[in-house]
């Protein structure tokens, strides 16, 4: 795989203009919540009551010990290291996760199931932004937009036969964070947020669990230049006919203004090159990618810049350590734009990071995450 280095071209090779705003670079980036939270939905699947129960506990225990494995701490330094490499001036955030936990509730005591475990494992936004501080290129969170909310016992063994260890509710909240780096010259006009109707619904030890995605908005410019929103968001990862009817909200909600510059900053969960289509869903994996670039008229920046075998993002494995070099195999964080008319964008430099051999921590063998970055400037 070929990754670029961020400034692959030099920002003053623009050609001066009275008409051209100042280059602006935006950062798309994934920080994995650190591990597959299918395990407790697959682990429960055709169980009810107490063996339910019993699977959802010990499947939650194994996941949240993964999470205390890849070590977001630690990612988290890495991931700084990065951000502060390549000075992107907006940064869209994906899986920012803040992990807690409280005193186990069985059933038909207290109240389980309900959101009341709050003390702090792991508050990713704010690990992430005190690292960056400490690189020297500290960033502020202009908006942040809590999506699914959920919590659920965790334990070794059979608390119903006595035999159950290390038991404690666990709970994991999911947002989408949109980052300004303190230093940029960009002024914040506006900023808004909001979650998608389109939501996955699927059973949990026989109950139904509800995974809410969402977006995040701001408007901004360059003193008195002319303003432009960037759209942060994250499309439904396990069926692509919800992540086509959540792009669909967004072109018709925060990307509908047509005579605006937009552009858009996405865990998109979309490939174009993949025309497969997963059980239970009635349109291809890369359906909500058609939709975003056939109908809501935005132009994939990569393509523009970089061919698509130069851009691969996604495919590393749970615990995000495997060997040098990293199985990025496809493409699915993606940076678009629709300039407003009588307007362009086009890239002038770009970069994918997190993704070559240097990205790797040598003490604890993690990459910083399981996708890679997406980094451009353009000039408009």
């Amino acid at each position: 795989m070929v990754v670029l280095g961020v400034l692959a071209v030099p920002l003053h090779a623009v050609p001066a203009s009275a008409n051209v705003d100042k280059p602006v670079t935006v950062m798309t980036r994934n920080l994995y919540l650190g591990a597959d939270i299918q395990r407790p939905i697959e682990a429960t699947a055709g169980l009810t009551g107490a063996a339910a129960f019993v699977a959802l506990g010990n499947a939650n225990h194994v996941t949240r010990a993964i999470v205390d494995r890849t070590n977001f701490p630690r990612r988290s330094q890495l991931l700084a290291e990065e951000i502060s490499t390549a000075k992107p001036d907006l940064v869209g955030l994906q899986e920012v996760a803040l992990w807690r936990h409280g005193p186990l509730e069985l059933p038909g005591s207290g109240s389980p199931g309900a959101l009341n475990a709050t003390t702090v494992d792991y508050d990713y936004l704010a690990i992430l932004l005190q690292d960056l501080r400490r690189t020297g290129v500290p960033y502020k969170a202009v908006v942040v937009q809590q999506e699914s909310d959920v919590e659920a016992p965790s334990f070794v063994g059979n608390p119903f036969t006595g035999t159950a260890t290390d038991g404690r509710d666990v709970r994991l909240t999911i947002r989408d964070v949109i980052l300004l780096r303190a230093s940029s010259n960009l002024r914040v006009l506006d900023s808004g947020s909001g979650q998608y109707n389109a939501r996955l619904v699927l059973s949990v030890a026989g109950l139904p669990a509800t995974f809410v995605r969402g977006y995040n908005w701001v408007d901004v410019a360059h003193g008195s230049g002319r303003p432009f929103r960037f759209v942060n968001t994250h499309l439904e990862a396990f069926s692509s006919d919800l992540a086509l009817a959540q792009a669909a909200e967004l072109l018709a909600g925060p990307a509908a203004d047509r005579g605006r510059t937009t552009i858009i900053g996405c865990d998109c969960n979309s490939d174009p090159l993949n025309s497969s289509v997963k059980p239970h869903d009635h349109v291809p994996h890369k359906a909500p990618y058609d939709f975003i670039t056939g109908p809501g008229r935005f132009t994939d920046l990569w393509l523009t810049w970089r061919p698509a075998n130069q851009g691969w993002t996604s495919g590393l494995n749970e615990t995000v350590d495997e060997p040098a070099p990293p199985s990025f195999d496809h493409r699915i964080d993606m940076i678009f734009a629709r300039p407003a008319p009588g307007e362009q964008v086009r890239v002038i430099a770009g970069a994918v990071t997190g993704a070559d051999s240097s990205a790797k921590d040598p003490v604890t063998g993690l990459w910083p995450s399981d996708h890679a970055g997406v980094v451009l400037t353009v000039a408009r």
